[in-house]
C-alpha cells in the first residue's frame, strides 16, 4: 500500500500549496507564423499537441498561453507545431534544451522561436558503434511490465580471446549510449571512452544498454506516483533488471555477479532511478552513476534515501552541471548531505559550473566516471 499512500500524501501536499498564474508570450516566430503553437512539458506529459496548451492570439503578431493554478517548482518546456517532428529548435536546425520555467509566484514571460525541426531535413545519422557493441535483443521480454524492450551488450576486446569474467554496467538510455544513428540528442561514446580506457587501466567491463521505453520513460524511470506523470512504474522497472535482466546476462556472459561488480548509471530521471535501484537492490547493484538527477520531479526520494541502509558500500557518483535547472546543484548537495552522513558509503560529488544537461557533458563526464567506480581515481 505505499505507493497509494505516498499518492494520497503528495495530492495534500500539492493542493496546500500556493497556486499561481503564467503567462507564456510567444512575440515572434521565425517561420510558419500562422500555424498553431502548443506547449510541450513535463506538466502535461509531453504531449506535443494538447488542445488545453494551445497558444491564442494576444495583440498583432503575438501568441500566448495562461496557465492557472499551477504550483510553485520547476517545469520543463519547448514549444512545438502540434507533433514533436515540428518541434522547436535554433534558426539553424540544430535541437534546443529544455526551456525552464522557475514558478515561485504569478509571471509573465516573452519568448521567441527561431525555427521548427521539420523545416530542417535531418541529415541521416551515422552507424558509428564500435565492434565491440552488438544487439542482445529487439524485443526483451519485460515481464514486470508487460512490455518488450531492445538491449545493446558491449564486450571489452579481448573477451572472446580469454576466459576472463568482468564486472558489469547497466545503464538507461540505451538508444544513447553507444551509436548516434540511434541516438534522440547525440550518444555518450561509452564504447570508444571504454576502447581507449580498458587498454590503459587494465580493468575491463561489461556494459548493458537498455533502451528506455519512449512515451513510458517518464513513468518507468519514476518510482513515486505524481500528479503531472501519473502511476511511477520505476520499482516494476527495477525488478526488471535486478530479477529478469541480470540473470539472463549472468548465465549468457562471464561475469562477476556480487554487487560489488554491478552497476548501474543514467541521466536525468536515468540518473535518479539509478540511485533507487541501489536502494531497492543494495545485494545486486553495488554502486551508481547518477549524473544530472532531476530530483525535484520525485521529492519522495531525500526520504528513502535518509532511510536506506545496507550492511554494503555502496559507491555513488553524484553529477550535476551549474547550466541546468536553478535547484540542480542544491539538489544534488541536499542528496550528497543524505548519503555522506551513512557509515562506510563512498560518495562522490562533482559540480561542473558550466555544465548543462545532455548528452555533450555526460560524455564528457564519464571517463572520470568509469575511472573512480573503478577505483583509480
Amino acid at each position: 500500500m505505499k505507493a497509494p499512500l505516498i499518492f494520497f500524501f503528495s495530492l495534500i501536499l500539492f493542493t496546500s500549496q500556493a497556486q499561481y498564474t503564467v503567462r507564456l508570450v510567444v512575440t515572434d516566430i521565425a517561420t510558419r507564423k500562422y500555424d498553431d503553437v502548443y506547449v510541450t512539458g513535463n506538466f502535461n506529459n509531453w504531449n506535443p499537441k494538447d488542445e488545453n496548451y494551445k497558444l491564442k492570439p494576444f495583440g498583432g503578431n503575438r501568441k500566448s498561453l495562461v496557465i492557472k493554478d499551477i504550483a510553485p517548482g520547476t517545469y520543463a518546456f519547448k514549444f512545438t507545431r502540434g507533433s514533436l517532428d515540428k518541434i522547436e529548435t535554433t534558426a539553424d536546425g540544430r535541437d534546443i534544451n529544455d526551456r525552464v520555467l522557475e514558478v515561485n509566484g504569478d509571471i509573465s514571460l516573452d519568448f521567441t522561436i527561431p525555427g521548427w525541426k521539420d523545416e530542417y531535413p535531418e541529415t541521416p545519422k551515422r552507424y558509428t558503434a564500435s565492434p565491440q557493441v552488438r544487439l542482445l535483443d529487439t524485443a526483451f521480454n519485460m515481464p514486470q511490465l508487460n512490455r518488450k524492450r531492445r538491449i545493446w551488450i558491449y564486450l571489452p576486446k579481448g573477451y572472446a580471446a580469454s576466459s576472463k569474467i568482468y564486472p558489469v554496467l547497466y545503464m538507461n538510455d540505451g538508444q544513447n549510449l553507444f551509436n548516434e544513428k540511434t541516438s534522440t540528442a547525440g550518444e555518450w561514446g561509452v564504447d570508444e571512452c571504454l576502447d581507449s580506457l580498458q587498454t590503459k587501466l587494465n580493468k575491463e567491463c561489461i556494459v548493458v544498454g537498455i533502451d528506455h521505453g519512449g512515451d513510458k520513460r517518464n513513468t518507468e524511470y519514476n518510482p513515486y506516483d505524481d500528479l503531472q506523470n501519473g502511476k511511477g512504474e520505476g520499482k516494476l522497472y527495477i525488478d526488471f533488471l535486478a530479477t529478469t535482466l541480470k540473470p539472463f546476462i549472468d548465465s549468457k556472459y562471464r561475469t562477476k555477479k556480487g554487487p560489488e561488480n554491478t552497476y548501474i548509471a543514467g541521466s536525468q530521471l536515468g540518473g535518479l532511478i539509478s540511485l533507487y535501484a541501489v536502494m531497492q537492490y543494495p545485494n545486486v547493484f553495488g554502486s551508481a552513476g547518477v549524473f544530472s538527477p532531476v530530483f525535484y520531479t520525485s521529492p519522495f526520494i531525500y526520504s528513502d534515501a535518509e532511510n536506506f541502509v545496507t550492511p554494503g558500500m555502496p559507491k555513488i557518483y553524484l553529477y550535476a552541471g551549474g547550466k541546468e535547472t536553478t535547484t540542480a546543484v542544491s539538489d544534488l548537495q541536499r542528496m550528497g548531505d543524505i548519503l555522506q552522513k551513512k557509515p562506510k558509503y563512498n560518495i562522490r560529488r562533482v559540480i561542473s559550473p558550466l555544465g548543462q544537461p545532455n548528452e555533450t557533458y555526460w560524455r564528457q563526464e564519464f571517463a572520470v566516471f568509469y575511472k573512480w567506480m573503478m577505483s583509480f581515481e
